[in-house]
């Protein structure tokens, strides 16, 4: 089976986009993401995201982890998704929604000469409630709890975007050894039993903040469109930062801004990398 890909990334995460509306794929999509992540690592990374047909949207995003697991949702992924389908023509609205497992996500699109430019994504509201965000603990919300890491004490915000993520606000961002304590937090299954997203971030001023993203089953990252959120969302309850915020990160800065809603909308553009051919056999 010959299977026609875009790698795209937005500020962060490199994925494999494939467009199911016009070509057939294999029935087990895991393999495939397993296979485009450790056959041909030098075209996927970060994993595989599949451009499907909605029922209530006008488009569905499946984005699959480099274990072959299905992952819930990703900032970056649906900004790239956004950028594939009005480049590629599968539609002509700068206006649209991309259904996801963390819900019908909000699209608007700047374009110019015919290519999308710029894209603002609302992701919706952070998910504080610990009773319904995967955390072990009989807290109702898990804001800045101090955890005891490899000798050293974390405060902790725990956030759900229909992925899991926590926070830590450190004075500097210069010589973390975010290798070592990264997985140390992210396997805290004791507190996280699915594992956790892990946003080590620096306020600079309330309009802006630095991150280093520890991806869960992956390692730092350059970029992470909701970590970046996530940093903002704690930020913001703790009185660090206002609502309209620049996040510095590796790969770039994304521009995050929170609404009266508390929906949290996250803006930056999305670049081509590369595009080809993958070959697959099914075993």
């Amino acid at each position: 089976m010959n299977i026609q890909f875009t790698k795209m990334q937005a500020f962060g995460n490199d994925y494999i986009y494939m467009n199911t509306l016009n070509q057939d794929m294999p029935s087990s999509l895991g393999d495939l993401a397993k296979h485009v992540s450790d056959i041909h690592y030098g075209i996927g990374s970060d994993g595989m995201v599949l451009i499907c047909p909605s029922n209530s949207c006008e488009f569905r995003m499946r984005i699959f982890n480099p274990d072959g697991t299905e992952g819930e949702m990703c900032g970056n992924a649906l900004r790239s998704t956004a950028k594939y389908v009005y480049d590629k023509g599968l539609t002509d609205k700068t206006d649209f929604y991309i259904e996801t497992f963390g819900g019908n996500q909000h699209i608007q699109l700047e374009t110019a000469g015919g290519k999308v430019t710029n894209i603002t994504a609302d992701i919706g509201k952070p998910v504080l409630d610990a009773r319904k965000i995967p955390v072990c603990t009989p807290l109702d919300t898990f804001v800045n709890q101090p955890v005891s890491v490899e000798g050293r004490t974390f405060y902790l915000t725990a956030v759900s975007w229909g992925n899991p993520h926590c926070v830590t606000f450190l004075d500097t961002l210069e010589d973390l050894n975010i290798t070592l304590y990264g997985p140390a937090i992210e396997t805290m299954i004791s507190l996280f039993p699915n594992r956790t997203n892990v946003t080590f971030a620096q306020v600079v001023d309330d309009s802006h903040i630095r991150i280093r993203e520890w991806e869960r089953g992956t390692g730092e990252t350059i970029g992470c469109g909701t970590g970046c959120c996530t940093a903002v969302a704690a930020a913001n309850i703790l009185g660090l930062c206002g609502r309209t915020v620049t996040v510095e990160q590796i790969g770039g800065p994304l521009h995050i801004h929170w609404d009266e809603e508390d929906h949290m909308f996250m803006t930056g553009p999305s670049h081509y990398i590369c595009e080809g051919e993958i070959i697959y056999e099914a075993e």
